[in-house]
């Protein structure tokens, strides 16, 4: 990627939308997309999010929790239901970094200890609105927990809040860990399909990059909406289908290689959602990998 240069909100904002349309114009198994709607929603309802939440998440000096419950809010009165609050939870932090750091240059990594410093400030205020965003989202198997459930008025900060639910909530553990798997394992795999695919037509390779993150995400470790929804035993299987379709798409020739073409992808796209089996963490993951790398390289 480039070499480190100054992100404008302008281009941040940009960068968002692009990262949201790719996630629906991109066929991901199990996924909503333009080509296959599922679980009761359709991608205009995904499109119409993004542009509902886009000014409260690059709201200039708003708290992260603000942020997040502007966004949440903006996009329950869009479509009537929970389509990104886990795009919401990831890209509040990462847009108040950007705020904060104005016109100094921003790599991956300065982005990163920017990330981190915003992540160690997050107080009860933060978490107390961000609860109330959780509530009105009301994503699918939410339950309750041990520990600061969000179905009572926190007492502590909402990274403090966020590390006790990492363990079994990929987002939580995003704010637990400085969005390390962000950062790593989300980048290298956009990195290795932007170098693959970079004499691919511009729509096919951005497909091709969002697809790559999302299946190396997929393929990583138990997607956590899947468990919450059917738990763990399933949730792994699904990982473990997901390596395999990774690993055969990657070893197909790059003319071969269209996302939108892929009759296995598209078989099990058809058998995940008709089992209700959606593994929207995933996608909330990549979506923010690709926001992410669109800021980086200038793009957007």
């Amino acid at each position: 990627m480039p070499d480190a240069h100054a992100i404008p909100v302008e281009r941040a904002r940009a960068a968002f939308l692009e990262a949201c349309a790719l996630d629906v114009t991109t066929p991901k198994p199990g996924n909503v997309s333009t080509r296959s709607p599922g679980h009761g929603m359709q991608a205009a309802q995904f499109l119409a999010s993004a542009d509902a939440s886009l000014d409260a998440l690059f709201a200039r000096g708003a708290r992260v929790g603000q942020r997040i419950l502007d966004a949440v809010t903006r996009t329950r009165a869009a479509v009537g239901c929970n389509t990104n609050l886990g795009i919401v939870l990831l890209v509040a932090p990462l847009a108040a970094a950007l705020d904060e750091a104005g016109d100094q240059p921003m790599s991956a990594q300065a982005w990163r200890a920017a990330a981190g410093d915003v992540l160690s400030r997050l107080d009860v205020e933060d978490a107390r609105l961000a609860y109330r965003a959780i509530a009105l989202a009301n994503p699918g198997g939410l339950g309750d927990a041990p520990e600061q459930s969000v179905h009572a008025p926190p007492t502590i900060g909402l990274r403090d809040a966020m590390r006790l639910a990492s363990e079994r909530d990929s987002i939580a553990r995003q704010y637990a860990n400085g969005f390390a798997d962000l950062f790593d394992t989300g980048l290298a795999a956009y990195r290795e399909a932007s170098a693959q695919a970079h004499e691919a037509a511009p729509e096919t390779a951005n497909e091709i990059a969002m697809l790559n993150v999302f299946l190396a995400f997929l393929g990583g470790w138990p997607d956590s909406h899947i468990v919450r929804k059917h738990g763990l035993a399933l949730a792994q299987s699904v990982t473990l289908v997901a390596r395999e379709e990774h690993a055969r798409w990657r070893q197909t020739p790059l003319a071969a290689r269209r996302p939108a073409s892929d009759p296995q992808l598209d078989a099990w796209d058809a058998e995940l959602k008709a089992r209700a089996i959606n593994p929207g963490t995933s996608a909330d993951l990549a979506v923010a990998t690709l926001f992410i790398a669109r800021c980086i390289e200038g793009r957007g």
